[in-house]
């Protein structure tokens, strides 16, 4: 049975489901971080995944950042799956700008996290609301 990581459930905001994964932002409003959780139990790499999920852990990953692109006008997408302090499969996809609080370096530990407010998080809602429709599901949090 599929559950959320603590500290993924901690430190970010639900946003949806696609048919795998959901997708998460993380709460720190230096960067638009979102965080795609594939929906499967017990799986903290890529190839644990049954192929048709890795597969589209890649499509779904590969849509998120097209769309992140093109809405947030990035200069650069940072994509990775890491998973040193959180073991549970998840990728990051962090909208990196050129005049962003750590640029050109890594985002992790480089500035302390600022959390959203209510109304940015809306703001994003609100922006993806308008790309994100086909096999996307919001969830409201």
């Amino acid at each position: 049975m599929f559950a959320l990581d603590p500290r993924l459930e901690q430190d970010t905001l639900p946003i949806g489901d696609f048919p795998l994964s959901r997708l998460l932002l993380s709460n720190d409003s230096n960067y638009p971080w979102f965080i795609l959780v594939p929906r499967r139990a017990d799986i903290s790499e890529l190839f644990q995944l049954e192929m048709a999920d890795q597969q589209q852990l890649w499509l779904e990953t590969t849509r998120l950042a097209e769309t992140l692109k093109d809405s947030f006008d990035a200069d650069k997408l940072n994509v990775a799956t890491l998973g040193n302090v959180v073991s549970q499969l998840h990728m990051h996809v962090i909208v990196r700008k050129r005049e962003d609080a750590a640029w050109p370096a890594p985002v992790w530990g480089k500035h302390p996290a600022r959390p959203y407010t209510a109304e940015q998080v809306e703001a994003i809602r609100k922006r993806l609301r308008l790309v994100l429709n086909d096999d996307f599901t919001f969830v409201e949090g």
